[in-house]
């Protein structure tokens, strides 16, 4: 599975002011990773990516306020509402061992002793701020795994390994079907 190249970091929740400036909800860890990125992206409707030059960005109440070079107005702004703003990889300063969301939806779950496969990863919810992942059981339905290092012992995002190896408990699969 290769490495998406450009990565889901905001969406556009409302407006500030009138001179176009934008309040971006942040999906990355922290909103001081969204607010410190000079170029944002947005997906065309032909699937390509435009990029957005940032002119400023604060951090207010966990949201980011964000005025691009090409949003001069309240009338242009509106217009955004809703849209999703996504960041080069290329462009987040973070550690080579940083794994992100988007590599890891569709791996295979696999017990890390035996290396029975349990499902595919379908989702990842944040609950009060913790990761938990939902698994698409190759038994049918879905079950829940935190995603803690007491139950994901090992991540492998390519090669021939690629897959989330994880200790689960008992009764675990029967939770959510």
């Amino acid at each position: 599975m290769a490495k998406q190249k450009y990565l889901e970091c905001g969406k556009a929740v409302s407006t500030h002011g009138v001179r176009g400036t934008l309040r971006l909800e942040s999906y990355c860890d922290e909103p001081e990773v969204l607010a410190k990125l000079r170029r944002l992206y947005i997906k065309t409707p032909a699937g390509e990516f435009e990029c957005m030059k940032v002119r400023a960005a604060s951090i207010q109440k966990h949201m980011v306020l964000c005025t691009f070079e090409a949003i001069t107005t309240l009338e242009d702004a509106i217009r955004y509402k809703g849209t999703v703003f996504y960041a080069d990889r290329d462009d987040l300063k973070i550690p080579d061992t940083a794994v992100f969301i988007a590599d890891i939806l569709g791996l295979p779950v696999f017990d890390h002793v035996s290396g029975e496969k349990y499902g595919t990863l379908g989702e990842v919810i944040t609950p009060g701020g913790r990761e938990v992942y939902i698994v698409n059981d190759v038994k049918g339905g879905t079950f829940m795994l935190p995603a803690v290092p007491e139950f994901v012992k090992k991540v492998e995002v390519e090669g021939d390994a690629a897959g989330i190896y994880v200790e689960l408990i008992e009764g675990i699969r029967e939770v959510a079907e």
